[in-house]
């Protein structure tokens, strides 16, 4: 049996679902193929790539994709993290699992400034949370 695949979408495809994509594969990778997409795809943020490494999951190679390039992957799962992406979310095709968790950005700036850590902290314990619960109500633990 294929394993369900999980897609997490937010703006920019840098902070949210990059961190969502990095906890869930770290969490229950051998359970669900996991990916992450934007409305408006730029690149890994530095900063979620360094808290990520704090928990020891490596995201830097994770890339930045647009939404339309998953429209015909057989996505199960669709998961928004921020609003602007739930409302820009196009329909996927089949019958998929559509999901929408209302994230805080932690974005501000593309530096990696000591300063912003503890956006992108609180945005990873947010994340992990709302994962935690996902795989619970899956039965995965």
């Amino acid at each position: 049996m294929e394993k369900p695949k999980v897609l997490f979408v937010c703006t920019g495809n840098s902070c949210r679902s990059q961190i969502a994509e990095g906890i869930l594969k770290d969490a229950a990778g051998d359970e669900f193929d996991v990916f992450s997409a934007g409305s408006h795809p730029s690149h890994v943020h530095p900063m979620a790539i360094i808290v990520m490494s704090e928990w020891g999951i490596d995201i830097s190679e994770q890339t930045s994709d647009p939404i339309d390039y998953f429209l015909d992957k057989g996505i199960d799962i669709v998961i928004t993290v921020c609003d602007h992406a739930n409302q820009v979310c196009p329909t996927f095709p089949g019958d998929i699992e559509r999901l929408h968790w209302s994230i805080k950005d932690p974005f501000s700036g593309w530096d990696a400034n000591d300063e912003y850590f503890d956006a992108f902290r609180e945005t990873r314990e947010t994340v992990c949370k709302r994962i935690k619960e996902f795989l619970k109500s899956r039965n995965v633990e």
